[in-house]
């Protein structure tokens, strides 16, 4: 059986190292070198890179925090000092959701090309994603899939948080085997990231390359909720997969539109005011 779970790096007095924030970490010192290099692919600023990843820092905690109350709020009434600080709780689409604005606003207000600046970030949302979901997997943070008897299955009895519960209530084993979901994730959110470095240098319209994120990032997660054990929000779909339906929707439906028109036509229909483009 494997025991998946190394919540702690290391303690020094009391300084302790999570394993989540190490992962968060190169996650996104990754995904900023991958925005870097677009960046400057596109003769665009490529030290816009470090303001894009300290942004969506910020944004992604604090939108991953408030979708975190919203799922959870009589925890939060409970004890909201433990909840707001503990290390674990943070939810992947507020995160994103959280992200996606704070970044949007820097490069409205620095008067960028909008389209063609979130085309260079999407590869690196989606290697961020895989590499953040390693943290994920080495905190147990209570996204572990169903019980599975496949020989890849993993056990998580030191979780950060959840699992005695999670296995109390379910009249479970402490020990037993479950999907290592965010390994799937790991994986598929690592195709994502190759398709689209590969078909980065293809000639398509601007926003072309964050419209085709939407839809896999989407798919990848949809995916993966139905071994996740996250509760089933209506039809048997959780909330995630509502989600994602709605991200698929939206990226499938502007690369139908901008297949359908010259020059970027979905760009151009959905982008900020001409005031807020670069000259």
């Amino acid at each position: 059986m494997v025991r998946a779970v190394h919540p702690i790096v290391f303690s020094i007095g009391p300084l302790t190292i999570y394993s989540f924030g190490v992962m968060l970490a190169i996650a996104f010192l990754t995904a900023g070198n991958v925005v870097q290099r677009e960046l400057a692919r596109k003769n665009l600023d490529p030290e816009l890179a470090s303001s894009f990843v300290v942004w969506a820092a910020v944004g992604g905690l604090v939108g991953s925090r408030v979708l975190s109350f919203v799922d959870d709020w009589q925890g939060f009434i409970r004890d909201p000092l433990a909840f707001v600080f503990t290390g674990a709780g943070f939810v992947f689409y507020g995160g994103l959701i959280g992200g996606f604005l704070t970044v949007s606003a820097i490069i409205w207000r620095r008067h960028l090309p909008y389209w063609r600046v979130t085309d260079c970030i999407a590869p690196g949302l989606a290697i961020g994603q895989s590499i953040g979901r390693i943290g994920c997997l080495l905190a147990g943070d209570g996204d572990w899939g169903r019980p599975t008897t496949l020989p890849w299955g993993m056990s998580f009895p030191k979780a950060i948080i959840g699992w005695e519960q999670w296995t109390r209530d379910n009249g479970l084993p402490i020990d037993v085997r479950v999907h290592p979901a965010p390994i799937y994730e790991t994986l598929l959110y690592g195709l994502v990231f190759l398709v689209l470095w590969r078909r980065r240098r293809t000639p398509h319209p601007d926003g072309y390359m964050l419209w085709l994120y939407f839809l896999l990032s989407g798919a990848a997660r949809f995916l993966v909720e139905i071994v996740r054990i996250n509760p089933r929000f209506a039809f048997g779909l959780s909330e995630a997969q509502f989600i994602s339906l709605a991200i698929m929707a939206i990226g499938a439906v502007q690369i139908w539109r901008s297949s359908g028109s010259a020059g970027g036509g979905a760009a151009a229909a959905v982008a900020p005011p001409e005031g807020r483009r670069a000259s």
